[in-house]
């Protein structure tokens, strides 16, 4: 395991470990637990941060390999070719969802994602579980 991969992984059970947390203290209270559906929301939100996002990524058809024919992401290069005089600007939303598809999310990017879809999700586990 890399130090990236373990600094996700530190992060992202410092977040869901918090949910938890949160749960425990709010059924101590009497609030029937409800804390837990924030730690599923976390859970969940972590997951598509680490694992979906990339997927969808590499199902438009942004992969290592290049920009697969005949894809949605084949079709946007298109438009931002047309859109740009034949080329694609560095830094466009293609180039990034290609560079993404390539190398995958960067250690920030994935700290980044992680946290923010993970307290999302813990935010509407928690409003769901009510």
């Amino acid at each position: 395991m890399g130090g990236g991969t373990v600094t996700v992984a530190i992060v992202t059970v410092l977040l869901i470990g918090s949910a938890v947390v949160a749960a425990a203290k709010d059924r101590d209270d009497g609030n029937n637990g409800s804390g837990f559906g924030a730690a599923i929301g976390a859970a969940l939100g972590a997951g598509v941060a680490l694992v979906g996002l990339p997927v969808a990524i590499g199902a438009l058809g942004f992969t290592g390999a290049g920009i697969a024919a005949g894809s949605i992401a084949a079709k946007m290069m298109s438009a931002a070719a047309i859109a740009n005089g034949g080329g694609v600007a560095a830094g466009s939303t293609v180039a990034v969802l290609q560079s993404v598809g390539a190398a995958g999310l960067s250690l920030g990017a994935k700290i980044g994602l992680t946290t923010a879809l993970g307290l999302a999700g813990a935010a509407s586990g928690e409003c769901v579980s009510e």
